[in-house]
């Protein structure tokens, strides 16, 4: 069974710092392009950061200089680290990934991971 693992959310105080991990598991021949999405409540779903499997990668204008999306290629597993988090990052964080199965490239998302910026 194919699936995207997720873990590391949680609650934390603003200005305070968290580690998200994805890692894809099952009979997969290889990760393309990672990333992670966010959606807040009431809000539509947004991509914080993609990365493609060379590590060229791309963040919305707010997560610039606060987040890094990074990836182990071995272990099948993208991460991001958020610093000098907000209130405003509340929200539930997704991780999606293109992965090359026996039956082709599909496209997959993770159960999301609850994080809480607050005081």
């Amino acid at each position: 069974q194919v699936q995207l693992v997720e873990s590391g959310g949680g609650l934390v105080q603003p200005g305070g710092s968290l580690r998200l991990s994805c890692s894809a598991s099952g009979s997969i021949f290889s990760v393309y392009g990672m990333g992670w999405y966010r959606q807040a409540p009431g809000k539509q779903r947004e991509s914080v950061a993609t990365i493609t499997r060379s590590g060229i990668t791309n963040y919305i204008d707010s997560a610039k200089g606060r987040f890094t999306i990074s990836r182990d290629n071995a272990k099948n597993t993208v991460y991001l680290q958020m610093n000098s988090l907000k209130p405003e990052d509340t929200a539930v964080y997704y991780c999606n990934a293109d992965l090359l199965l026996p039956s082709g490239v599909r496209n997959y998302w993770g159960q999301g991971t609850q994080v809480t910026v607050s005081s």
